[in-house]
C-alpha cells in the first residue's frame, strides 16, 4: 500500500474514534498512518481518548504525539481498536503477525468492542495463506519441537530472523515461526487454528477468526471501501 492509500485509510478509520473512547492502537506502517491520524485529531480538535498499544513501537509513537497511553490492565475494555493485516478473505477473517506483534494485537482484539481493519486490495485474497505465511508465535525452549509440528500442518516452517541474521524476537520474549502453505492455501482457519494451538510451546497463532468487525480498503481511486460485518 502506497504511503497516499495508507494515510486515506487511516484517516477514515480514525473517524470512527470518539471523544472519551478507549482505543487500541496497532502495529506496522498502515496502524501508524492511524496513530498518527489520532494524534492529529487530538491536537487540532482536542479529542480525548485513552490508548491501549499493542506494541512497544506502537506505545513510543503514540506518547511522541501526545496521546494518553494506557496499558491493559487499566483499561481492559477496549472500545475501538485499529490495525493492519497480511491477509483478509471474504469471510473478514484475517493473517495478521508479519510485524511480529500477533500475541499482543490478538489480545488487544479480543478485549475490543470493534476491530477496524486497514488494507490494501493486494492483501484481499480468496482463502488465507495463499499470499502471506501464518505466523506463530513459540517460546525459545520449545522452537525445535513447535516447527517439527508445525511442518506437519504446513508446506514449510521457518524460524523467523532479523534484519541482521540473529533469531526474531518478539516483545514478549518469544520467537516467531513463519508458515507457508501451497497454492490452496488454509483449508480450515478454524480447525487450523486449535491444531496449532495444541502444540507445546506455542503461545499464539497469527490467524484471526471473526474478531474483524470493520474492513477499511484503501483503493488507488483515492477512496476507500468499507466492509462491516
Amino acid at each position: 500500500m502506497s504511503d497516499r492509500l495508507k494515510e486515506l485509510a487511516a484517516t477514515k478509520a480514525a473517524s470512527y474514534v470518539q471523544d472519551g473512547m478507549v482505543v487500541g492502537l496497532g502495529t506496522g506502517s498502515t496502524a501508524d498512518f492511524a496513530i498518527r491520524a489520532l494524534g492529529a485529531r487530538a491536537e487540532e480538535e482536542g479529542l480525548e481518548v485513552q490508548c491501549v498499544p499493542t506494541s512497544d513501537a506502537s506505545a513510543r509513537l503514540g506518547e511522541s504525539l501526545g496521546l494518553d497511553i494506557q496499558s491493559l490492565e487499566d483499561q481492559p475494555v477496549i472500545d475501538l481498536t485499529i490495525d493492519g493485516a497480511d491477509e483478509v478473505d471474504p469471510q473478514m477473517d484475517l493473517v495478521k503477525g508479519l510485524g511480529g506483534a500477533l500475541l499482543r494485537e490478538k489480545i488487544v482484539a479480543a478485549a475490543s468492542t470493534r476491530e477496524v481493519i486497514i488494507v490494501d486490495p493486494s492483501k484481499v485474497v480468496d482463502r488465507l495463506g495463499t499470499r502471506s505465511p501464518l505466523p506463530v508465535e513459540v517460546v525459545p525452549f520449545a522452537w525445535s519441537l513447535a516447527q517439527m509440528r508445525l511442518m506437519e500442518l504446513s508446506r514449510l516452517a521457518d524460524l523467523r530472523q532479523g534484519s541482521t541474521g540473529e533469531t526474531f524476537v518478539t516483545d514478549n520474549g518469544n520467537f516467531i515461526i513463519d508458515c507457508h502453505f501451497d497454492e490452496a492455501g488454509i483449508v480450515n482457519a478454524k480447525e487450523l487454528e486449535l491444531a496449532v494451538n495444541a502444540i507445546p510451546g506455542v503461545v499464539e497463532n497469527g490467524l484471526f477468526v471473526e474478531l474483524a468487525d470493520i474492513i477499511i480498503i484503501g483503493q488507488d481511486d483515492n477512496q476507500v471501501r468499507v466492509i462491516e460485518r
